[in-house]
């Protein structure tokens, strides 16, 4: 169908309709008539209107109806005029175009064209039909007929216009609602490609993927959305894999510090070991030592009784001097080894508190131990050298004893005050040895706790380096997973390695 809007479109419908010269004058002749009942007919239409749900909304209020109304008025007025050229076809097409974008279906102006119509056909005939005196003057009613049809005729057109361009104004809103819709599936489809590009370069293990394609506007937020979330992903990852790296480092220092602890809690225990061994042996002869002090005890009580008993007899005096001369030497021989045995003793305890400075928290304990021993050891020593000046000492007397045998009976009393001296001395030192004999027992049982200790943390030292290895091969495992991802832009990701 020709477009309303056109000259020859409009044409056509008129001279389909024969609304020709002679129909136009008809409806012409017809507008004071018009012009007179067509207020009354808009005012039946918009009460109708009004009452109407759906086309009193088309009314924000009276006065809009009004101005509708008024709008009526001139148009209808046009219409009466009969001038059916372009500016006429162009306002009915605006007022198709009102309605269509309004969204007033055809079916309720239709309805309003035909309740106007109603009233102005209705006015028409009621003021032209003949009187029973112009009947009888032979005057027909052909002019009637003739304007009613040319009326008609107009409304038809009028409608046949309106309708046209509401249908011309759908038909558009169509086209351009299909034509968006493509466009929009074109840009829905672009965007996806793009994404499912993008995602599966994403699953590849690139974590620099983005969207590069230029996407529709509405596509914009996706695009930005996807290259947050990337970038907040790859960054999550980069810092996983320095934490990683971090772990690994780590993990390799303890591994190394571990095996350091093992290897030197292995040398520790059997040290400790050694020095158990060696306390053993001390305890062993410091226990000698101490019957021989007390042997050397009895000695000497022997000797003040035979001193006593043989202060007139010089020979006997000279064996006892002699038995007493010999009792020193083998004292001072003991104390030798006492003194010795305290200064290893001295040296082992030194040591002892030097491996227990390299323990550190777990060696305080046996610390203060090697400590009171190397204390004790240094008291032997001092008793032992004042034990061997006080045995010099007698060891010169005796040989003045000898010396002086003619004086045996004068400093008999002397020698027996001398010897009960040495018996309390001698006395001293079977109880120091006996002191002794105990202190290195309790050392060695706490050589013994401390061997056990050590024995206990080497187990824990193996333990600690063999977590530290699992840690190591986690750490990785989670490097060669890494590995996998592109964290940088223009090259693959490389892993740093110790």
């Amino acid at each position: 169908m020709a477009n309303a809007g056109t000259s020859g479109g409009l044409q056509d419908r008129l001279d389909f309709m024969g609304f020709d010269g002679e129909a136009q004058a008809a409806l012409r002749a017809l507008k004071p008539s018009i012009a007179s009942f067509i207020g009354p007919a808009l005012d039946a239409f918009y009460a109708k209107a009004a009452a109407a749900p759906e086309t009193g909304r088309m009314f924000r209020d009276p006065r809009h109806m009004e101005s509708a109304k008024n709008r009526q008025i001139a148009h209808w007025e046009e219409v009466a005029s009969a001038e059916f050229g372009t500016e006429y076809a162009e306002r009915v097409r605006t007022i198709g175009r009102t309605h269509a974008r309004l969204g007033l279906e055809p079916r309720w102006y239709i309805g309003g064209y035909a309740l106007i119509t109603e009233k102005l056909i209705h006015s028409v005939i009621a003021e032209r039909w003949p009187t029973l005196m112009q009947l009888a003057r032979g005057q027909k009613s052909d002019g009637m007929a003739s304007a009613v049809s040319a009326l008609m005729k107009a409304v038809m057109l009028d409608m046949d216009l309106a309708i046209s361009t509401y249908l011309d104004a759908l038909d558009e809103q169509r086209r351009q609602a299909e034509a968006a819709k493509q466009e929009t599936d074109r840009n829905q489809t672009a965007a996806m490609n793009a994404l499912t590009n993008a995602l599966e370069r994403l699953a590849g293990g690139d974590l620099c993927a983005q969207i590069s394609q230029e996407l529709a506007p509405e596509f914009d937020s996706l695009k930005a959305d996807f290259a947050t979330t990337v970038t907040k992903l790859r960054n999550a990852m980069t810092t996983v894999r320095q934490n990683a790296e971090v772990i690994s480092s780590g993990t390799r220092e303890i591994s190394e510090a571990a095996e350091d602890l093992s290897q030197r809690t292995e040398r520790q225990a059997a040290s400790l070991e050694e020095t158990a061994a060696a306390l053993e042996q001390i305890t062993t002869t410091v226990k000698s030592a101490a019957e021989g002090a007390s042997h050397a005890r009895d000695v000497v009580a022997t000797a003040k009784r035979d001193a006593e008993q043989g202060g007139t007899v010089a020979r006997a005096a000279i064996d006892a001097m002699g038995s007493i001369d010999k009792s020193s030497e083998q004292i001072s021989r003991i104390i030798g080894v006492i003194d010795e045995i305290a200064f290893q003793t001295n040296l082992l305890a030194l040591n002892a508190g030097v491996e227990a400075a390299r323990a550190g928290e777990a060696g305080r304990g046996f610390a203060v131990v090697a400590s009171e021993v190397r204390a004790l050891a240094q008291r032997s020593a001092d008793a032992a050298k004042e034990i061997k000046s006080l045995i010099s000492t007698s060891t010169t007397q005796v040989k003045d004893g000898v010396d002086l045998v003619a004086q045996t009976g004068q400093s008999f009393e002397r020698i027996v005050a001398q010897v009960a001296d040495i018996n309390g001395v001698v006395a001293d030192i079977a109880n120091g040895a006996a002191q002794q004999v105990q202190a290195l027992q309790e050392v060695n049982g706490a050589v013994g706790d401390i061997d056990r200790v050590t024995q206990q943390n080497a187990s824990m030292a193996e333990e600690a380096t063999a977590a530290s290895h699992s840690l190591a091969e986690k750490a990785m495992e989670l490097n060669m997973l890494l590995d996998g991802f592109r964290l940088e832009e223009g090259r693959a990701n490389t892993r740093r390695r110790a």
